[in-house]
């Protein structure tokens, strides 16, 4: 048993069924607040300068930060994080799913609690003080500004981007309508987005480090820790599992064999005469003992055990 499993056992109970959906809700209040008055989304967002100020309640509501701007197409991309997540679910289990799904929220978190930490070491500190100050009036409100736009980038959007690889990687055969009018196999949109989000990451590390701004670095870096951090679930997930992890294929496989298998083991009686050939299963009233006097394992009915020959 892994250590998954280990720990199903023990909090299977607190697991939340419909995870999915309720994520969706949180969207749906952050695109409310974003119509009626957008400016209050700032007190929610993931920033670690401000949770490090006081501001705890940032570790939570940060999943209220809708990844994108309402439209039509945004619409259908969250039926479809709703349908594929929970088809996750059914597959893998509500408690599998809570983790994996929780686990990178929670890592996103971690991620970017570390990225502040190392911000605050002396020497990056110092720079990053002295870049943002020549930008603005007031070096505190300037690194405000500064920590309010790394914040944007520790989102739910690549915790969403890593449900799609999940399913593409639990269903790689699945088809789907791309754009509703190419049909493509999941397996191969999961192969575009990761080569993405890597494209995206490298071009993002190359861009921190390639230039002397420490204030630029800082924003670009916080950008690709979000990235590396939010896609670690999906990594973690399928490399410590992937030995105990059975795929939809693997369960279809199981269940057929099975079936055949259960057939052929409800015909093999358990005792059988030697003699008449009857068994318990034609006749159930029947007794059925082996004979001691016999050379080899011989089983005979009530009315065969004393009238028989002993085979030697």
């Amino acid at each position: 048993m892994n250590w998954l499993s280990k720990l199903e056992r023990k909090y299977g109970k607190y697991a939340i069924p419909n995870i999915t959906l309720y994520l969706i809700i949180c969207y749906a209040f952050g695109y409310v607040i974003k119509i009626v008055n957008e400016p209050f989304l700032n007190y929610l967002t993931l920033n670690p300068y401000k949770i490090f100020h006081g501001q705890i309640w940032r570790i939570l509501t940060w999943v209220i930060i809708p990844p994108s701007d309402v439209s039509i197409f945004t619409l259908v991309m969250l039926y479809f994080y709703f349908s594929i997540g929970t088809t996750l679910e059914r597959t893998w289990g509500t408690f599998r799913y809570n983790v994996y799904l929780v686990g990178g929220m929670l890592l996103t978190v971690i991620g970017a609690i570390l990225f502040y930490l190392v911000c605050q070491l002396p020497g990056i500190s110092t720079s990053i003080l002295t870049e943002a100050i020549s930008y603005g009036q007031s070096g505190v409100n300037t690194i405000e500004m500064v920590w309010d736009v790394i914040a944007e980038s520790f989102s739910t959007y690549y915790v969403c981007m890593s449900i799609i690889l999940a399913f593409a990687a639990t269903f790689p055969n699945v088809q789907v309508l791309l754009m509703f009018i190419l049909p493509i196999k999941i397996k191969v949109l999961g192969i575009i987005y990761a080569i993405m989000l890597g494209v995206d990451f490298l071009q993002t590390l190359v861009t921190a480090f390639r230039g002397d701004n420490a204030l630029y670095t800082a924003i670009y870096a916080g950008q690709a820790t979000a990235m590396l951090f939010s896609m670690l679930a999906f990594i973690l997930f399928f490399v410590t599992t992937r030995s105990s992890f059975r795929s939809p294929v693997q369960i279809k496989r199981q269940k057929e064999y099975a079936r055949q298998v259960r057939p052929n083991a409800e015909r093999i009686s358990k005792h059988k005469c030697a003699i008449c050939g009857r068994t318990e299963k034609q006749f159930p009233d029947l007794e059925f003992r082996f004979c001691s006097k016999c050379s080899g394992n011989y089983e005979y009915c009530q009315d065969h055990i004393y009238t028989h020959r002993h085979i030697e």
